[in-house]
């Protein structure tokens, strides 16, 4: 049963108080959700309650760096998307940061409707995200429900094996086969053959 997402929220991450407010004010202006930290240490505190929603910090931070974050995160919650905001000059901390995982960078002073822009962009891959983790997690629950003979035709069928094929290897009828063909379908609520297919492979289910 599909539910309703929690609304994203945006978390700037900046030990400059103007730069910060600036960015928060410029983004609830755009119809966000934003919350603000001075430091990521105290977004860090907060990370294990984030669900979904985008990442902008600078990469020049004391204590704790932009880049040290994304570290951080790439080993607790890689798929949250993140955008590091660079000074003039620190391209290759820039670079540096997209290698570990930040989706953008922005260079000061930017344009307004740059990060605007950004963050939507941001927004729509982790939907992307959360939509198919969903998705899986439908696909998982159906998986459980098919029984160890069903399971056997689904994964001959995935493995583009005719009916005929599938059938010899399982020491049944053709006939046999069919109806459990038909059960898979129902029970995985699939229209077509390659419906199938691109559940197992979400599932990561084949060969």
């Amino acid at each position: 049963m599909s539910t309703m997402q929690p609304e994203p929220i945006i978390y700037v991450i900046d030990d400059d108080d103007a730069v910060r407010q600036s960015l928060e004010f410029l983004l609830k202006t755009a119809g966000m959700t934003v919350r603000g930290f001075e430091h990521a240490k105290a977004f860090l505190d907060i990370l294990p309650r984030v669900e979904h929603g985008c990442v902008i910090t600078d990469v020049r931070m004391p204590g704790m760096s932009g880049i040290d974050l994304l570290r951080s995160l790439k080993d607790t919650n890689p798929e949250l998307p993140v955008i590091v905001i660079t000074g003039h000059g620190d391209i290759s901390l820039a670079v540096e940061a997209m290698k570990i995982g930040a989706i953008d960078f922005l260079e000061k002073p930017f344009d307004d409707d740059q990060l605007i822009a950004a963050v939507r962009a941001a927004l729509n891959r982790d939907a992307g995200v959360v939509k198919r983790k969903a998705e899986l997690g439908e696909i998982t629950e159906k998986l459980a429900e098919l029984s160890n003979r069903e399971r056997q035709v689904l994964d001959g069928l995935v493995a583009g094996k005719a009916n005929k094929s599938i059938a010899f290897d399982l020491g049944i009828s053709p006939r046999t086969v069919e109806i459990y063909r038909a059960n898979v379908m129902t029970k995985m609520a699939a229209n077509s053959l390659s419906d199938l297919v691109r559940m197992a492979m979400l599932a990561d289910i084949m060969d």
